[in-house]
């Protein structure tokens, strides 16, 4: 099968093709075509060589790699902890439909019980291949310290145990991420045996200091999950200042950091912030999304139906019930892009690397994901200028396409 996609706006990292398009072979993308000569010409071909083929127009809209999610719980109703392979599935689908063509579903603290029942069924939806591809499994606790847990489960919140965090690596090789708080007892040595297995270490739910940090860095933990959710800021410990995690992740240069664009867990001026000092090639946007993506104002359970916590999603975000703090996101990938460029003024190629070639290159996928350059692979969006999402194409196949 040969696809061809003409009269668009082509972005790569870098620069933006104007009037270019794509050819597809077998699932990769074959040529970036960028003068109008150019696909002519590939279309000629098509048309002449009789070969099993599709053109689609983009109408002069963007042409961007799929967006890539690290982070997110769920959406349309599923949440990854369901259950079910079937929540998997149709929570992956319901982000596709936002231009999410690859994605990391992510774990809550949680019991033991819940967590291989996650595991087993992410192995199994992995099978299919209809929708985003589910790169790995991100775990989310339950390392963590208590006071910072947020909405994470309180019953389950524990201090890093090397038996018991054995036991869960050797009994998938699905996980790819695991997010910790490094001041704990235990946590240095769980970093090294992540990193030695190529998994992604990464600070989450933190009450560390500076020097915690450091030390961290230097034992794996590269990444910081959701930068200013769920972590230390300056502290006073006796009468003395100690920079946080947030300033910790600012300091160290080559500490890449994920951010929940969705315009409410951080307002303007931290994204500006952010992007000024960490720059788009140190930033990934996550929707930590939970259920209610994509759904109506209500109240949801936030991780599992069986054992998950109340929520209640309001003015575009998911609050516990006594509104003490988020339970979450309720965002897809398109808004972390729009709010990106229309609140936080950032040029719409940098927002579309932190929500692509960056997350590829931080989860280890930048070999095949992210980048409209020949041999990588076809997930392919198409959006208009306020970042409506037209068409989604995973590994070459179109999954996704609006009417006309």
């Amino acid at each position: 099968m040969k696809l061809l996609i003409k009269n668009g706006n082509i972005l790569t990292p870098f620069r933006e093709i104007t009037g270019g398009g794509l050819l597809i072979k077998g699932g990769v993308i074959s040529e970036v075509l960028e003068t109008e000569q150019d696909v002519c010409k590939a279309e000629s071909n098509l048309m002449a060589a009789q070969e099993d083929s599709k053109i689609i127009d983009a109408g002069g809209n963007y042409i961007a790699p799929g967006f890539i999610d690290i982070h997110t719980h769920g959406a349309g109703g599923h949440d990854f902890m369901d259950g079910t392979v079937e929540a998997i599935l149709e929570a992956a689908r319901a982000h596709m439909r936002h231009g999410t063509t690859s994605l990391v579903p992510t774990t809550l603290t949680s019991s033991l019980e819940d967590l291989f029942k996650t595991l087993d069924n992410f192995k199994k939806a992995g099978e299919y291949q209809d929708g985003p591809e589910l790169l790995g499994i991100h775990l989310e606790g339950p390392y963590f310290s208590m006071e910072q847990r947020g909405a994470q489960d309180p019953r389950f919140i524990k201090n890093p145990d090397r038996e018991e965090y054995m036991k869960i690596l050797d009994s998938s090789k699905d996980i790819i991420r695991w997010t910790v708080a490094p001041e704990l007892e235990g946590a240095l040595a769980m970093g090294r045996e992540l990193k030695n297995r190529g998994v992604l270490p990464s600070i989450g739910h933190s009450n560390a200091i500076y020097e915690d940090v450091q030390r961290a860095f230097e034992n794996g933990f590269t990444h910081v999950t959701h930068l200013y959710s769920g972590m230390s800021m300056v502290r006073r410990i006796n009468a003395y200042r100690y920079a946080g995690v947030v300033e910790s992740a600012f300091l160290i240069d080559d500490m890449t950091v994920e951010i929940i664009a969705d315009g409410k867990h951080l307002p303007q001026s931290l994204l500006k912030l952010i992007y000024k000092i960490k720059g788009p090639d140190r930033i990934c946007l996550v929707t930590d999304s939970m259920r209610a993506a994509g759904m109506p104002d209500g109240e949801y359970i936030l991780g599992s139906l069986k054992s998950g916590q109340e929520a209640i999603v309001e003015e575009g975000v998911a609050k516990l019930p006594d509104r003490s703090a988020f339970a979450g996101s309720v965002a897809t990938t398109d808004r972390l892009v729009k709010t990106m460029v229309e609140i936080a003024g950032v040029p719409l190629i940098d927002a579309v690397r932190m929500m692509t070639s960056t997350p590829a290159r931080i989860i280890g996928v930048a070999d095949r994901k992210g980048a409209l350059v020949p041999g990588k692979d076809a997930d392919i969006i198409v959006f208009d200028e306020r970042i409506n999402i037209k068409t989604v194409i995973t590994r070459g196949t179109v999954r996704f396409q609006l009417p006309e």
